[in-house]
């Protein structure tokens, strides 16, 4: 029997090795897992404990149109009920703890701004309707701010945009163009935030947890600390894989590959060298250089035209490096006190973003427990910062160069309560620097990133945030799935494959509510 070998352990290889068996009828025992990590998981991780601390680099958003996620996770059975599947757990989860987001942003005072209003100018209209209309081949090498005057960076709507998304003005206008049209269906609801899915957990208990005791249950193989450094290809027009060649305790191997055999590969990584900081300490920035899922796209680039251009993602480390922070602690008083602030409870509030915070400050109250076996005497909580490499308004000092406890310190100061020094010493917080989390956003253009299922291709394909998938956007667990899923039915040249990308633009009436939403005062 044929054998697939998927290299990295991230949503994208785990979707795809359970395609490979639901939809093209591998056994689990032909699937091999390869991660030079130590843990399964990717970019979708949470860790830690009460005592020391929880952490998770980011929480993704998922919407009701995420049809390649929803579709997969149909075939995973909850952890909490076997009975049911993911996807039920996360529509019920919506049911009940739906966002409804009313203190969306926060004004320099520390009052919380009518954002329903996205306060924009005729002209910020129309260059908005314009950059949706402009054919994507004409955006090729252009930023978001090439196409705005700069008072639109000033609107309500970037600031909710750019910190739902995390979109910087000089990212690419491609992946913003995208955007634009992705979740046009979402205007209309963008300040409240209803349009947007949690799971019940993060998505390290929620998804991956599930889906690996599924995969593991067929008979998957994970083979951890396994850095694969080269694939070599055969001679001749046709892309074909004959060997890998890995790292693993120390010894390198090469690994033979028979005809049939596929090769799966997560190129690029939007959570390599990461790092973490804690409550007195900052974030080190790791400069021991490339991650191997980087090293290794650099390889195959190297080899072949029309494998991408990964050097594109990864010179430009300041245009792509932010900063999360996550908050334990044991002492409910911040949760009481924000969602009387917010005017939700936790886990219904959605977003909050200090609009005129110099490092861009955006915090979220989960539901609780955010971990599945979080104590229910202790509490979560998480932001960000778009703008590390600038000094706080209150910390003098730039945020990557922070501790945990001075980072907790600015938001407390642009929130104001008396009960700040209490937080503080109740608080233990985790700082995670990542220097390449947005770099699937970086100014491109068509074949910096390679094809799913490269030209010529008969065994080897791309998968992850850094393989072309048209119309869909990355940075979302949606833009791994469907990758996954487009590789597994093209390699195997089956029938099904995935559901087309939701269009609403292509709505009349979704049409009609996002240009009353544009004219809103």
């Amino acid at each position: 029997m044929a054998k697939a070998y998927l290299v990295g352990s991230g949503i994208a290889s785990l979707s795809a090795a359970a395609f490979l068996i639901r939809d093209g009828g591998f056994a689990g025992a032909d699937i091999v897992i390869l991660d030079e990590q130590e843990r399964v998981g990717g970019s979708l991780d949470a860790a830690g404990s009460p005592e020391t601390g929880y952490t998770m680099r980011g929480g993704r958003m998922f919407e009701l149109h995420f049809q390649c996620t929803y579709d997969l996770l149909a075939s995973i059975p909850s952890l909490d009920d076997p009975a049911k599947s993911v996807t039920e757990d996360t529509f019920e989860f919506h049911d009940d703890f739906a966002w409804d987001d009313h203190a969306r942003l926060v004004d320099a005072e520390g009052k919380v701004i009518d954002a329903h209003s996205m306060t924009f100018t005729e002209r910020d209209r129309l260059e908005l309707v314009k950059c949706v209309a402009t054919p994507e081949r004409m955006l090729d090498g252009k930023r978001i701010s090439d196409l705005f005057h700069e008072e639109f960076f000033s609107t309500n709507f970037w600031a909710m945009w750019c910190t739902t998304f995390a979109f910087e003005p000089w990212h690419s206008a491609i992946e913003f163009r995208r955007y634009l049209n992705r979740f046009v269906h979402l205007f209309k609801t963008f300040d409240t935030m209803s349009g947007i899915y949690r799971t019940k957990f993060n998505q390290y208990d929620s998804i991956v947890r599930p889906l690996l005791k599924w995969l593991t249950d067929q008979g998957v193989t994970v083979q951890l600390g396994t850095r694969v450094t080269d694939i070599g290809l055969a001679d001749g027009k046709a892309l074909t894989a004959q060997s890998l060649t890995w790292q693993r305790d120390g010894k390198t191997e090469q690994i033979p590959l028979a005809g049939d055999d596929l090769v799966l590969v997560t190129n690029g990584s939007m959570t390599a060298n990461s790092t973490l900081g804690s409550t007195d300490t900052a974030a080190v920035p790791d400069t021991t250089g490339s991650s191997g899922s980087w090293a290794l796209w650099e390889t195959l680039a190297a080899k072949r035209p029309g494998l991408g251009d990964p050097s594109v993602f990864t010179s430009s480390v300041p245009d792509s490096t932010w900063e999360s922070f996550t908050v334990t602690t044991k002492d409910p008083t911040f949760f009481k006190l924000m969602e009387e602030f917010s005017g939700s409870e936790a886990g219904k509030g959605g977003l909050i973003t200090f609009k005129d915070s110099n490092w861009l400050l955006t915090i979220v109250l989960n539901h609780q427990p955010h971990f599945r076996e979080q104590p229910a005497d202790t509490f979560v909580w998480w932001g960000y910062a778009l703008f590390p490499d600038k000094n706080g308004d209150f910390v003098n000092k730039h945020m990557s160069a922070c501790s945990g406890r001075e980072i907790l310190d600015e938001v407390l100061r642009h929130l104001d309560f008396a009960e700040r020094e209490q937080i503080l010493d109740d608080s233990i917080v985790r700082p995670a620097l990542m220097p390449y989390i947005t770099s699937q956003f970086l100014v491109r253009s068509h074949g910096d990133r390679p094809d799913v299922v490269p030209s010529g291709s008969t065994n080897l394909a791309f998968i992850g945030q850094y393989a072309e998938v048209p119309d869909d956007v990355v940075f979302t667990v949606e833009y791994s799935v469907r990758t996954a899923q487009t590789a597994v039915a093209a390699l195997l040249k089956l029938d099904t494959g995935p559901k087309p990308v939701y269009k609403g633009q292509h709505d009349p009436k979704v049409l009609v509510e996002a240009l009353q939403t544009l004219h809103r005062r």
